[in-house]
Order: structure tokens, then sequence, then C-alpha cells
């Protein structure tokens, strides 16, 4: 075996997909709100696991927050103003579920659309 065929070889299996920025943040979604359902279940088991599946959740949406509120944002002017509203409302819903007075279940309705539009489907109600 040459040279080339080698590095063919080693490379050739280890390359990695490209995903789309789509794709990653569908990921993001999926892999979040997957953790807070699992959470959720098992809050009183494990209440610190619970906590930072909230956590992380809240930094996904801080981080679209800061995303879109950057000028060069190429997403139209109307969906950015909702991705910063929804971000918005999601810390403020975390805060109030860390009281015992949010709903879990909004969060997860929120990723889910989210996810659904990531995937060009309408969300279904």
């Amino acid at each position: 075996m040459n040279v080339t065929e080698r590095a063919q070889e080693a490379y050739g299996r280890s390359a990695a997909p490209i995903k789309s920025h789509r794709a990653a943040e569908f990921d993001a979604f999926a892999r979040i709100t997957r953790r807070l359902r699992n959470a959720a279940k098992a809050r009183k088991q494990d209440y610190s696991g619970f906590v930072a599946a909230l956590h992380d959740n809240r930094r996904l949406w801080t981080t679209l927050a800061v995303d879109v509120a950057q000028p060069e944002n190429l997403l139209p002017r109307d969906l950015r103003a909702r991705i910063f509203w929804l971000a918005e409302f999601t810390d403020a819903e975390s805060r109030r579920i860390l009281e015992g007075k949010g709903d879990l279940a909004a969060l997860i309705e929120i990723n889910a659309a989210v996810m659904q539009g990531l995937q060009g489907a309408e969300p279904q109600s």
C-alpha cells in the first residue's frame, strides 16, 4: 500500500459529514428538549439534573437572542423579533419554574415548534 492509499484510507473513514447551520440548530434543540423531558420525569430524584437541563435550555435561547440581535443577522426582522421575544419568555418562565409557578411543558412545546420549523414542517396544534 502506498502513501496515497494510506492517506485515503485514514482520512476517508474518519471524515464526518458537514452539517448545515439549520441541522446543527435542530440537533441542539433536540438534545436539550430531550434532556428537559427526561429531567422533568426524574425531577424529584435528581433536582440538580433538572436545574442543569433548564439552565442549558436558557443558555441555548440566550445564544439565539444574542445572534438575532446582531445587525448582520440575515433573518427577516420580524422573525428576529419573535425569536428574541421567545428567548425573553424562556428566561422568565424558567425563573417561574424554579419558583414552583411556571410550566415546563410550555418550554418543551416552544422547543418542539422551533424544531418543526427547522425541519420545514408546519407546527401542529
